[in-house]
């Protein structure tokens, strides 16, 4: 088993590939989200991010490289949807995957609480277990680094009320989290192009995660026939 430091140093400076698809979307398919980690890692990716547990086992037979693992759960009264609940990170780490993500916004949860209410428990049951906080505002982040979650990331900034309309990537939020924090910081969200991609790290983002624009045909599809609408 690695430890925090292995898993941390093999993707420094690497790109990570988000392979989901919902329920609803063409290529929902544990079997082909295997294939599509496969095609990403041959491709060069050093990292997955990945929904669902059969997506994260049939991904694990694919590949060998670092997992982030979430599950997207909807609850009724809450906009928490990326492991929002302890119920999903348990099943999480019952898969092995070597990240836990959960939304570590301000929003309340699933069960009426915040992030600052449940994830000390979290944190302290779970000590060897790397979590990254998915953030939308730089005052989220702070939060987050003093909860002590172990990375950082951009994911939920123009996902969120407050954020709505955000420049994506949010190459400013990203900036200042590398400069104010000493843990790996994440580029998550909106990444479409590698100049973007590029510009991230130049930046200072220890590592990358980019998924419509490379695992959604659908949504690729669309940009390239509105571009000739």
């Amino acid at each position: 088993m690695k430890t925090k430091e292995e898993i941390f140093a093999s993707i420094k400076n690497k790109l990570i590939v988000s392979c989901q698809a919902l329920p609803e979307e063409p290529l929902h398919s544990p079997f082909i989200m295997g294939r599509m980690a496969y095609a990403a890692t041959a491709g060069g990716a050093q990292g997955i991010r990945a929904n669902s547990v059969e997506d994260i086992r049939e991904i694990k037979k694919n590949v060998d490289v670092p997992i982030i693992g979430i599950i997207k759960s909807v609850y009724m009264g809450s906009d928490v949807f990326i492991t929002p609940t302890v119920k999903e990170i348990d099943v999480l780490l019952q898969e092995g995957v070597d990240i836990i993500a959960l939304d570590a916004t301000h929003r309340v949860r699933p069960d009426g609480k915040t992030i600052s209410e449940i994830f000390p428990a979290i944190r302290e049951s779970y000590r060897h277990q790397i979590f990254m906080a998915d953030c939308s505002t730089y005052e989220e982040a702070k939060e987050a680094y003093a909860l002590g979650f172990d990375c950082l990331g951009t994911t939920l900034s123009g996902y969120t009320d407050y954020t709505v309309g955000t420049s994506l990537p949010d190459v400013q939020l990203l900036e200042r989290l590398v400069n104010d924090f000493p843990i790996p910081i994440i580029a998550e969200g909106g990444i479409w192009t590698p100049g973007q991609l590029k510009q991230v790290f130049e930046l200072g983002a220890y590592s990358a995660v980019v998924g419509t624009a490379i695992t959604r045909p659908m949504d690729i599809t669309k940009k390239f026939v509105e571009a000739i609408n």
